[in-house]
């Protein structure tokens, strides 16, 4: 597991970014943390590293949201209205990366075990500081831990 320091908005799209450069299609990424802890600052990051032009906001209540860019399409799901593990399921979120992009599911540690091998990025607001955040990575699954070194070292300018 990483332990991240992100000091403003902008520091947490530039992790997000880093993050952005070790995709690929198929990727799952699940992103944690409370109301306003900057999940949705986290997406457009990595969207915008990765060529989103459009912008990136949370799909709340249209559940999920696909970006177009370059190499990839970030698929950008919402799951906090949703009440089962069936209505997530109903999204096809793995289908969804599989098929040409990058999935980031804001609200999915509920459900993370469902999603099959993905990173989990966990952001906490400081309570004396509000810009600044902690941010912690980890990776379930071997398609992660191939590339856990390049992500060290990509991140390493936030480790705390």
């Amino acid at each position: 597991m990483l332990q991240l320091r992100s000091t403003s908005p902008e520091a947490t799209r530039n992790i997000a970014a880093a993050l952005a450069g070790c995709s690929r299609a198929g990727d799952v990424i699940v992103l944690a943390g409370e109301m306003g802890a900057g999940k949705t600052a986290f997406a457009q990051g990595f969207g915008v590293a990765l060529g989103v032009v459009d912008p990136i906001t949370s799909p709340t209540f249209n559940l999920v949201h696909s970006h177009p860019a370059g190499r990839l399409t970030v698929h950008h799901a919402d799951l906090y209205r949703l009440a089962t593990n069936h209505e997530v399921a109903d999204l096809a979120l793995a289908e969804l990366a599989e098929a040409d992009g990058v999935v980031l599911v804001e609200w999915g540690d509920v459900v993370a075990s469902s999603l099959g091998e993905h990173l989990m990025v966990h952001l906490r607001a400081d309570a004396d500081d509000e810009l600044a955040r902690d941010v912690q990575v980890s990776a379930v699954g071997r398609t992660w831990a191939v590339r856990w070194q390049k992500i060290e070292r990509d991140l390493a300018g936030f480790a705390c």
